[in-house]
């Protein structure tokens, strides 16, 4: 299992802040959380995934016991 964090607008969408999902590659782990969570499709296509702060391709795995973080494009200054 690992953990993913939420922030902002994926927070919103998904409900949650965090949750455990399985592990496995960078693509099978973006479509259990779209199926988890449909009305995340929009923000997800937009968003950056880093596995324990390593940007996540698809073809990517990610392991066990891994941190995810969710993060929308931020606005600042």
């Amino acid at each position: 299992m690992i953990t993913v964090r939420y922030f902002a607008a994926a927070a919103e969408a998904a409900g949650v802040d965090s949750e455990q999902v399985p592990a496995g590659s960078g693509a099978a782990v973006r479509a259990d959380l779209l199926t988890r969570h449909p009305a995340l499709a929009p923000v997800l296509d937009r968003c950056a995934l880093l596995a324990d702060g390593r940007r996540l391709e698809a073809s990517d795995e990610v392991a066990g016991g891994a941190t995810l973080d969710v993060l929308p494009p931020f606005a600042g200054g």
